[in-house]
């Protein structure tokens, strides 16, 4: 790697995760990786029924093919959730601090109800008020929540190009701010990064104009605090982003970076994720 650069950005794929206690799974591809996902998220809601648990789940929209993957299973297998609490970790808002419609293309409430919710047999469909999303007019809830369950069985995100989870964005450049503080900040509403934004645009065909500038988002605390944290990269830019997460300083500037203080964290990714960047222009 030439000089100046990262030395991470080397790292091969046998070696992703060596020295760290993250768990690094890799899959063949994009759709390998959205059933795995389907199935952890059905196993853990398995186990915490068999163990006498009202299951509590933070779950995320990006990666979004695992939902239709899930609604099948359930229903296939008979799989009830209507004890499950299902808190999505994130949503878009408009400038006045509301949630964008659920008719907006994309609002991540109306992403779930079409994608999820309403492929469930409706007698195995959790109950609305399980179906949770953080408000910005009442951002203490989603905690009050999980207290209320006894804690989160596993929390599943992707990861930003910004090494961001949910949208716990890095500070801004020349914002100081200790890890301790970031990794105990609570459900917020806050402005996009630029970088977000940015790549948030490439499902849109380029419109940045189209992207919302703030967002809610579930806190690192809340997130942190899961019994098991399940993250997953399937974008070819998530190449450099992974190595950073695994091999980089653990620090607010890179929050997924945290997985690596966490007792039970694992990541799983495609086999294009799992080489090298490419460092050339094309």
């Amino acid at each position: 790697m030439p000089m100046g650069f990262p030395s991470y950005l080397s790292i091969g794929p046998k070696s992703l995760g060596d020295g760290h206690a993250v768990t690094v799974r890799v899959v063949d591809d994009p759709a390998a990786l959205a059933e795995r996902m389907a199935h952890e998220m059905a196993e853990v809601i398995r186990n915490a029924v068999a163990e006498g648990r009202s299951p509590t789940l933070i779950i995320p929209v990006g990666p979004v093919d695992q939902f239709p993957l899930l609604a099948d299973l359930v229903n296939r297998e008979g799989l009830s959730l209507r004890e499950t609490l299902l808190i999505n970790m994130d949503e878009y808002l408009t400038d006045a601090g509301e949630w964008v419609p659920v008719d907006h293309p994309l609002s991540f409430r109306g992403f779930m109800d079409r994608k999820f919710y309403r492929l469930i047999d409706p007698a195995l469909a959790p109950p609305p008020e399980l179906r949770q999303f953080p408000d910005p007019r009442r951002p203490e809830e989603i905690q009050a929540a999980i207290d209320r369950r006894g804690g989160v069985d596993a929390c599943f995100g992707g990861i930003g190009i910004n090494g961001h989870m949910a949208f716990n964005e890095p500070p801004e450049p020349g914002e100081k701010m200790s890890s301790e503080v970031f990794a105990s900040l609570p459900t917020r509403v806050l402005s996009l990064a630029r970088e977000t934004r940015t790549i948030n645009a490439n499902t849109v065909g380029g419109s940045l104009d189209v992207i919302p500038h703030r967002c809610i988002t579930v806190g690192m605390r809340e997130i942190l605090a899961a019994r098991r944290l399940r993250f997953y990269c399937n974008r070819p830019w998530q190449s450099a982003v992974i190595r950073r997460v695994l091999h980089g300083s653990v620090s607010p500037a890179c929050p997924a970076s945290f997985l690596r203080m966490h007792p039970d964290a694992a990541v799983t990714i495609t086999r294009l994720v799992a080489e090298p960047p490419q460092i050339a222009l094309r």
